[in-house]
């Protein structure tokens, strides 16, 4: 079987693959093996107020184009003293505009401490939730549902970064029963804890459950 994964984040896709990698029978593809050339028209996938439908946005938009069967995650940081945010809006939480990568981390980031200013780090509680939407069959299948799958990782935010792995929130994001941030842990660390992890091993159950039935 092969899987295309539905997105752009080079992080993201190495996550996904060691994850996936515990599947057998399977071919985890990305965009640009199968010669997807960005289009602006990608930003616009993401315009709604929940993980679940951002993931089935992708997921639909990208089987629809390659006729694989496609697996795309929406994925953010949930601050509950910011009532959720930034939530949905994770990947552009900063009010800075043109920046990308290890920039936008940080401006992120910085924006993040600078709205829980000295807040005591018992308070600030929150957590990383990834939710997985996986459609198969062909693209002009009609009425067939997506397997969806969330994942959530509870953590503290620190008021200081604290590693150098990771990506986005990572250093920021405390766990609290290992007592190291996401950026402080090995990538297989990472996954064995993590949001993403959590929900692709989810998903990994749908997929071995759909091929032995």
């Amino acid at each position: 079987m092969e899987l295309l994964v539905a997105s752009r984040s080079t992080h993201k896709i190495s996550e996904i693959r060691r994850i996936l990698e515990a599947v057998p029978n399977i071919r985890v593809l990305d965009l640009e093996e199968v010669c997807i050339p960005y289009d602006p028209s990608e930003e616009e996938l993401e315009p709604f107020d929940t993980f679940e439908e951002n993931a089935i946005s992708k997921a639909s938009y990208f089987r629809r184009v390659t006729g694989l069967p496609t697996v795309a995650d929406d994925s953010g940081l949930e601050v509950d003293l910011l009532d959720g945010a930034p939530g949905v809006r994770s990947k552009r939480f900063a009010p800075e505009y043109g920046r990308e990568g290890i920039e936008l981390d940080q401006a992120n980031n910085a924006h993040l401490l600078a709205l829980l200013g000295d807040t005591p780090l018992e308070e600030r509680t929150g957590r990383y939730v990834c939710v997985a939407a996986l459609e198969r069959g062909k693209p002009e299948t009609t009425g067939e549902q997506p397997t969806v799958v969330r994942g959530v990782a509870p953590g503290l935010i620190l008021d200081a970064s604290r590693g150098s792995g990771g990506f986005g929130y990572d250093p920021l994001f405390l766990d609290k029963e290992w007592g190291r941030t996401f950026a402080e842990m090995s990538p297989s660390e990472k996954n064995a804890r993590s949001h993403r992890g959590h929900a692709f091993r989810a998903l990994v159950e749908c997929l071995m459950a759909a091929e032995s039935s």
